[in-house]
């Protein structure tokens, strides 16, 4: 399968996800508030180094707050098992199901298929990191065809006050 690879300073695809918590939330276009998003996407509920990512991202969410991100976490689970990804990691950020396999691809994300049905039942997202400004272009896009490669969450936080306070050029646009 091909990839089609997301440019930087593209506009992030706008599509609404339903959360855990109840409702939906839009991901990507522009917003009036004037605050960026970090969208996570994790492989889903059978992948124990994303249980530790999100418990990561949690620890960190208040401070992403405090720099004008707003956070979501997203997977391609059903309901049910996201919702058991929420309470095994005791999660209150976002955490947004049913990411489709169009989206997924629209995202430029490598998609695997399960090893056997212990493992899941569907083909599954592999990690993806975005950071979407306010006007919804992309300013860091991250993406890996295997659990082992994650950015560090720190680094990304602290990229995200430098580019909002230094006015940061999006990278990668030659």
């Amino acid at each position: 399968m091909k990839i089609e690879k997301m440019e930087a300073g593209a506009k992030f695809p706008e599509f609404s996800i339903s959360l855990v918590a109840g409702g939906e939330q839009k991901i990507g276009g522009s917003n009036d508030d004037n605050r960026w998003q970090l969208v996570v996407v994790y492989r889903g509920l059978h992948c124990p180094l994303c249980a530790k990512y999100l418990t990561q991202l949690e620890a960190l969410a208040d401070e992403y707050d405090q720099a004008g991100a707003n956070v979501i976490a997203i997977s391609g689970d059903g309901i049910e098992k996201a919702a058991e990804q929420v309470t095994k990691g005791t999660l209150k950020i976002d955490i947004g199901y049913g990411l489709t396999i169009e989206q997924m691809k629209e995202l430029g994300l490598y998609i695997s298929h399960p090893r056997s049905p212990a493992e899941t039942d569907q083909p599954f997202p592999e990690p993806g990191l975005f950071v979407i400004r306010p006007d919804g272009t992309v300013q860091i896009i991250d993406i890996s065809n295997a659990p082992f490669s994650r950015p560090d969450l720190s680094a990304i936080l602290r990229g995200v006050g430098f580019a909002k306070e230094k006015n940061y050029p999006i990278r990668g646009t030659f």
